[in-house]
């Protein structure tokens, strides 16, 4: 069983979304899957009330902010959208799940500050020392001064930047219905779908 963490204590950073689909995309390859939800917003618990009985099974993993135990067999992976403000023996608990984590960050400055922080307690944390850690930049316009401050920040980490994800419309009508980028025809979001090659790639390598 492999444990994907989506983790980022700041908030509003997009980790919901990027859990849902990183569920979305191993249940499209045929996987059994379980989504579970730290976070007390419950949002990815919640998309899962929509998700249709037509689509790919994407299973539910009951965990709470304050429980986090090991999630029940029966799935070859299990995906975790974790809560703001992570910290702590919380962070510990989840860590000590975790065999990959993916960090989602936005191009701002509060946001990279709060992400610097957050890569410093994972490199210093112990249970986290040999897990895989990528970055997705998430809601990113190329254009911006915002994105080139944000270019210049993961240029100066020792770690992989997975993909930079746009701003669209797509996530959200999408999570309206439950669903994910790899639900829908292919043509439909041939360009969001591009963007998910190198973090597709990272999820399957053994």
């Amino acid at each position: 069983m492999s444990v994907i963490v989506v983790a980022n204590p700041k908030g509003g950073v997009g980790k919901s979304t990027l859990a849902t689909n990183i569920a979305g995309y191993l249940a499209s390859q045929g996987h059994p899957v379980l989504l579970g939800d730290a976070d007390r917003q419950q949002s990815a618990k919640l998309w899962l009330g929509l998700r249709p009985a037509a689509a790919r099974p994407i299973g539910s993993w009951d965990v709470s902010a304050d429980v986090i135990a090991r999630p029940p067999r029966g799935a070859s992976h299990v995906v975790l959208d974790t809560p703001a403000g992570l910290a702590g023996w919380r962070l510990g608990d989840v860590l000590k799940l975790a065999d990959r984590i993916v960090v989602p960050l936005q191009p701002s400055v509060f946001d990279i500050f709060a992400t610097r922080e957050f890569l410093d307690q994972l490199a210093a944390h112990r249970a986290s020392a040999n897990t895989p850690v990528g970055i997705v930049g998430m809601r990113v316009d190329p254009r911006t001064r915002a994105a080139e401050q944000l270019a210049h920040f993961v240029d100066s980490l020792n770690l992989p930047v997975l993909g930079t994800l746009r701003t669209t419309q797509n996530y959200l009508h999408l999570a309206a219905h439950g669903l994910t980028l790899f639900d829908v025809a292919p043509g439909r979001v041939a360009r969001d779908l591009e963007q998910w090659q190198g973090i597709c790639q990272w999820l399957d390598a053994e």
